[in-house]
């Protein structure tokens, strides 16, 4: 297969690229997002780190220009990159005679589940890039959660990875105790288990609605920058 893929995702600034083999997800992406997303058999995951120097700052996002600095490069600015990234490599696949459909990096389809139509960290998680953290974010070996993702789906046969990267938080708890809302658990992940298990989702929502309300931003992501293999990073 003449395509590489790999090459023109790190050419367009991706920071992390793999392929996973949707296969034993199948029926989690069916509930979660319909049988035209669950049809796909392959996903091409790509991540973008965030920047150190601004995640640095979150203990201090009550400032509104650390708030407004998150929010804008952290967020915004690299939702755009994933999804500049995504579409490109789609419709390569495309040319080269396969279905893709690139799934955005920020969405929220589902207000009461509080869902995307597919789970980037799911992808990411299943093509070997880090695994699912006691905080629900994917963990990289490389800078822990300090990534955001998306996902092209695809039938190409590209080759996935061989297999999951395994859970390494250990008894480590230092995103479930940063939570504000104390919206995590602590369970480790679990296939088997739906996210309710390991998050409350509404209260960080609800935490969220209360910031925007009170100081005009919402931004919190301490789960994000205690992880120590961030930090370290």
């Amino acid at each position: 297969m003449p395509l590489e893929l790999d090459d023109l995702a790190r050419s367009l600034g991706a920071d992390f690229y793999g392929v996973a083999d949707l296969g034993s997800a199948r029926v989690a992406i069916l509930e979660q997002g319909g049988p035209a997303v669950a049809e796909f058999p392959r996903a091409v995951s790509v991540g973008v780190a965030l920047m150190k120097a601004i995640v640095d700052q979150l203990p201090q996002r009550e400032q509104r220009a650390v708030a407004m600095n998150y929010r804008h490069h952290c967020y915004d600015i690299v939702n755009q990159r994933l999804d500049h990234i995504t579409s490109r490599l789609g419709s390569q696949l495309q040319k080269e005679g396969y279905r893709a459909m690139p799934i955005p990096a920020g969405q929220t389809v589902d207000d009461q589940r509080i869902l995307g139509a597919f789970s980037h960290k799911m992808a990411a998680h299943l093509a070997g890039l880090g695994w699912i953290g006691k905080s629900c974010l994917l963990v990289t070996p490389q800078v822990g959660p300090r990534v955001r993702w998306a996902s092209v789906l695809t039938d190409a046969p590209l080759a996935p990875a061989e297999q999951a990267t395994p859970e390494s938080c250990g008894a480590c708890r230092q995103c479930v105790d940063a939570c504000p809302m104390q919206a995590f658990s602590g369970e480790p992940f679990r296939p088997e288990d739906g996210r309710e298990v390991r998050f409350a989702a509404q209260k960080c929502k609800d935490y969220f609605e209360q910031m925007r309300k009170e100081t005009g931003q919402s931004v919190c992501g301490l789960c994000l920058y205690v992880c120590p293999y961030g930090r370290r990073g």
